[in-house]
């Protein structure tokens, strides 16, 4: 997938390469500073942060005060004032496959909506933090119930055969020289399923998949790229954390 053109209002941007980041420069940075400070005021920003803190667990005060300006220079500004403010599903796939290297469009659709959960068709402020605090620096637990939501793609609390085939489908590179690739992905399948399904009813519950990445972690992210890796989250919160810090 060829890299999207950046978003965000004049004054950021993202800089493609091994370390995708956000830049804030200049004059641009503190226009930018005067247009938050006139959209929250201090003290709600205080308010919000202080609450964002009790449930962003994994951020500390400043930390949840980066990401929130963050958040306020990278959303689009709705035209009716009274629309909801957030990131849209375009503007936050975006950042998945700039700033995190994701490029498969089933997972990014998929972590879209495990950060959007109340299913307003956009991340807010408080999804965005509270989404970033798992999906940064989740225990293990929070990642695996946050690769479960991903993988579930219907939502109905199992991972079938035909999510896993999908899924396989889109992670795994076409070899030209294979007449049926797809019997070679009904195979994989198989032998996951062999591998995570505990209790043989040919699909995997949430108990099922614990268990199995409990027992072996890099079945995490056994379908497919949902969390960043190092190099891309530390690159990331290097610059928001300290950049964003100065605004």
């Amino acid at each position: 997938m060829s890299p999207r053109p950046s978003v965000g209002r004049p004054g950021s941007r993202f800089v493609i390469g091994w370390s995708p980041v956000f830049c804030f420069h200049g004059d641009s940075a503190r226009l930018q500073g005067g247009r938050l400070e006139s959209a929250m005021n201090r003290k709600k920003l205080q308010k919000l942060t202080e609450s964002l803190c009790r449930t962003a667990k994994h951020f500390n005060k400043i930390e949840v005060e980066c990401l929130i300006k963050l958040f306020h220079t990278l959303v689009v500004e709705p035209s009716d004032r009274h629309a909801i403010i957030g990131l849209d599903r375009n503007t936050f796939r975006n950042i998945l496959h700039v700033t995190f290297g994701m490029t498969d469009d089933m997972i990014m659709d998929r972590v879209f909506r495990a950060f959007d959960t109340d299913n307003d068709s956009c991340v807010s402020v408080i999804e965005w933090v509270e989404g970033l605090s798992i999906f940064l620096r989740g225990t293990l637990e929070e990642k695996m119930k946050y690769c479960f939501e991903v993988y579930d793609l219907n939502g109905d609390g199992y991972i079938s055969r035909e999510e896993m085939f999908h899924m396989l489908k889109n992670s795994l590179l076409k070899q030209p020289s294979e007449e049926d690739p797809d019997e070679g992905i009904k195979d994989l399948v198989e032998i996951t399923l062999k591998k995570m399904d505990c209790d043989h009813d040919g699909k995997l519950s949430y108990a099922d998949f614990e268990k199995a990445v409990r027992d072996e972690n890099l079945l995490l992210e056994a379908f497919g790229p949902c969390l960043p890796d190092i190099k891309s989250s530390m690159a990331f919160e290097m610059q928001a954390f300290r950049e964003t810090g100065d605004m």
